[in-house]
């Protein structure tokens, strides 16, 4: 058992997942996986059992009955890791919008340089992200921006979804009581380690649009993200610990 997790939530993701798997497992430091699967009816979790005989010591799949947010998944999968005591799990998507070659960069934020979240950001140095339209660039930069604005938090890419976690964070912020389960997931997450004080500091990525697969984004989950950072705002709690 490493010391490190990944988690990895798939639904539908046949064409990246073997790549992804044997990408991470080739970084210079080696990791876990957990994949997180929700019941994908295009096989993927048939994929990542044929992989388990190969990786039986460090490749692990959770399958659950239902997809029903990208959020609930994590949350199985922060629950699972919590378990089994990892002291870092980090989340990476399946479709190589997130580098494998960073993962290292992001553990060493937290190891090294102290960090108790690290966020792989596409904002922290300009805007880096490659094969995205004007328009979805945009939204993007935008709403990370809209959260800035609402929630007080002082870093860049606050709904990135390339993220290292020290156990201790995830122990902290109470994940039963997580409210969203789609976009603006990624921003409670941000926002409750924030406000409980912990040191969350940005890596700055080149984010890339996958070129294999569908997107899961959709207009509810922005809705979501627009309307419910207000709300999650404003829910009376505890000013950060550092302010």
């Amino acid at each position: 058992m490493q010391d490190t997790l990944v988690i990895i939530p798939t639904f539908n993701e046949k064409e990246n997942i073997e790549k992804i798997i044997r990408t991470t497992f080739s970084q210079k430091k080696s990791f876990d996986i957990l994949v997180v699967d929700d019941s994908s009816p295009d096989g993927t979790a048939d994929i990542v059992k044929n992989l388990q005989q190969e990786y039986p010591k460090s490749l692990f799949l959770e399958i659950r009955n239902k997809k029903d947010g990208l959020g609930r998944a994590y949350i199985h999968g922060f629950k699972w890791a919590i378990k089994k005591k990892y002291d870092y799990i980090i989340e990476m998507d399946a479709d190589f919008s997130h580098n494998p070659k960073d993962l290292v960069r992001l553990y060493n934020k937290c190891v090294k340089e102290g960090a108790d979240v690290s966020i792989g950001s596409r904002y922290s140095r300009g805007v880096n992200v490659v094969n995205w339209p004007m328009k979805r660039v945009l939204l993007s930069y935008f709403a990370s921006k809209y959260v800035r604005f609402v929630t007080g938090m002082p870093f860049n890419d606050t709904t990135a979804g390339f993220v290292c976690y020290h156990r201790k964070v995830l122990e902290t912020i109470q994940l039963d009581k997580i409210k969203f389960v789609g976009y603006a997931f990624q921003i409670e997450m941000k926002f409750k380690a924030w406000k409980h004080g912990f040191n969350i500091q940005e890596v700055s990525v080149i984010f890339t649009d996958r070129t294999l697969g569908e997107s899961k984004m959709s207009k509810t989950i922005i809705t979501e993200a627009i309307f419910g950072i207000i709300k999650m705002r404003f829910a009376g709690l505890p000013k950060p610990v550092n302010s």
